[in-house]
């Protein structure tokens, strides 16, 4: 049977095909694991360069020698093996098989091994905002500025949502629901949730922090100051819902960026007096799953809102709340 020799015309059409296939690909891992795999290449083709090495195709045993030289230099496991992932990652783009999985790749997977035994060390968490530590945060926010609105209520959604800093300035307007009783996020894919199916989450109206306040003042406030801008409803749909600022606090159509987000929590636990350096990102959405489990919340309703996976690591917050809760020892200590 003669081979099939397409035409000019089909050859276009396959090349838009590839192009679409190129385009599903790269969806397939997150942006920032994009931003991370680029880094870690460009990081892993210098240490090439420094000792005259081509940077691939490479054999297991010069991964090996650079893993170790990450090792050496401080950086966690878990850093060392997606750069290894990433270096695979290049290779497999440019049609060489990826170290790793080289028929001689057992020395490279020994020294990984060694590595993460090395390595072992007890987790160092950030400190959790608890609902008590973002309370005296929001109080530190003083004045009722375009900066402080919009600062009280990103650490408000924050933490009510247990969402990540990558999240929070994923937010658009169209991620909003106002109910009578609070409020409605809709998330599209994340970090745990690539395929692109969504959640939702309910976020009470609260007595005491009060998200759903706080975040009405903010689009109340950019309302106004904006009540002269014509956008359709897709350019409404698509606003930041937490923009960057100038430094002379001039509203951006940008959204913030997560840098932004670390920056403002550590900012906040330093003016409360805690010790900044403890805080991050992080802090809101372990503060969120802090409080949960210290006011007798379920594993089950915790995950609704964190969105993780497994429970084993929302039974690490529970096991922590519970640990000085109907103590053996309660009664004769």
């Amino acid at each position: 049977m003669p081979a099939l020799v397409p035409t000019d015309g089909m050859l276009a059409v396959l090349h838009e095909d590839l192009e679409r296939a190129a385009a599903y690909k790269k969806a397939a891992r997150a942006a920032a694991t994009h931003r991370a795999y680029a880094s870690d290449w460009t990081i892993y083709t210098a240490w090439c360069g420094s000792r005259g090495l081509a940077p691939m195709p490479a054999h297991p045993e010069q991964i090996a020698a650079f893993v170790a030289n990450q090792a050496d230099a401080g950086f966690k496991p878990t850093t060392i093996d997606r750069r290894v992932a990433a270096i695979g990652h290049h290779h497999r783009a440019s049609h060489h098989p990826a170290p790793s999985a080289h028929p001689e790749a057992g020395g490279l997977r020994e020294a990984l091994a060694g590595i993460r035994n090395d390595k072992k060390i007890k987790k160092t968490r950030k400190n959790a905002a608890d609902a008590s530590a973002l309370r005296h945060m929001l109080a530190e926010i003083e004045g009722d500025g375009l900066r402080a609105r919009r600062d009280r209520a990103l650490l408000a959604i924050g933490m009510a949502a247990a969402l990540r800093r990558s999240e929070l300035v994923a937010l658009t307007l169209d991620s909003i629901g106002i109910l009578e009783q609070g409020l409605e996020l809709y998330l599209g894919a994340t970090k745990t949730d690539q395929a692109g199916e969504g959640a939702t989450i309910a976020i009470p109206e609260g007595t005491r922090i009060r998200p759903k306040a706080l975040l009405l003042d903010w689009i109340g406030a950019v309302r106004v100051l904006e009540a002269d801008v014509v956008r359709n409803p897709d350019e409404e749909a698509a606003t930041p819902l937490f923009r960057r600022l100038t430094r002379s606090d001039q509203l951006t159509d940008d959204p913030m960026s997560d840098k932004a987000v670390a920056r403002l929590v550590k900012r906040c636990a330093a003016a409360a007096g805690y010790d900044a350096s403890k805080f991050s990102g992080h802090s809101l959405r372990a503060g969120f799953l802090t409080e949960a489990a210290s006011q007798g919340a379920t594993i089950f309703k915790m995950q609704e809102v964190s969105r993780h996976k497994t429970v084993q690591i929302l039974s690490e917050y529970v096991r922590s709340a519970d640990r000085f809760r109907n103590h053996a020892g309660a009664g004769f200590l």
